[in-house]
């Protein structure tokens, strides 16, 4: 009866092992980076129109002004999603996005991208492309879903896709006097330079 119980015992521990084993691989599988080739993929600019008039959505418990509309068509250069500090459950999800030369496989292969602390990092041993180059044709977003449809969908975005993200710009503020400010450029770099996108729309 003992060595029973130890077999028994074993065979479950096996099959719960196998279970991770395989759940784990069909993580990996699912969320492969996704390849197209050489070419630029994305190559418009990102089109912004300043809002005149205040306007404001509230969402979470937090206010967003609207400050301008917002429509991208990219390419997901890095994705990371945030849990635990402030503002995560409002944008849980960020996006490095690139357009233009920053859309072309054959540049990025020489580019190395990352992100961590909410900030988009890049590093070259040689410029594929002029640094300014870079600067200008891609950027991290703070992406804040309009409907838990949507939080769905954004999550399921795999490394290398070319997406389209339709909504707004935004200024976030809590009841405490916390504020986020979304950045209205793409050629700003450093602090306070990421875009906070209020998102209405996914392709």
């Amino acid at each position: 009866m003992i060595t029973g119980a130890v077999e028994e015992g074993g065979v479950v521990r096996w099959l719960i092992v196998g279970g991770i084993a395989a759940f784990w691989l069909f993580q990996v599988w699912a969320n492969r980076p996704v390849a197209y080739g050489p070419g630029v993929l994305a190559p418009e600019e990102p089109r912004q129109k300043i809002y005149a008039a205040s306007q404001t959505v509230a969402c979470n418990g937090y206010n967003l002004k609207l400050l301008a509309s917002f429509d991208i068509t990219a390419k997901v250069l890095s994705r990371r999603t945030y849990h635990g500090q402030r503002g995560d459950e409002l944008s849980p999800l960020d996006l490095a996005l690139g357009w233009g030369p920053m859309s072309d496989e054959s540049i990025l292969k020489d580019i190395s991208i990352s992100q961590y602390g909410r900030w988009y990092h890049w590093h070259v041993r040689q410029f594929p492309i002029p640094r300014r180059e870079i600067e200008k044709h891609s950027a991290n977003m703070h992406l804040i879903p309009a409907t838990p449809e949507l939080s769905r969908a954004l999550q399921d975005i795999r490394t290398g896709q070319i997406v389209t993200l339709r909504g707004y710009l935004v200024e976030v503020t809590a009841p405490d006097g916390w504020r986020w400010r979304s950045s209205l450029s793409r050629e700003d770099t450093g602090a306070h330079s990421c875009e906070v996108m209020y998102v209405e729309s996914l392709e």
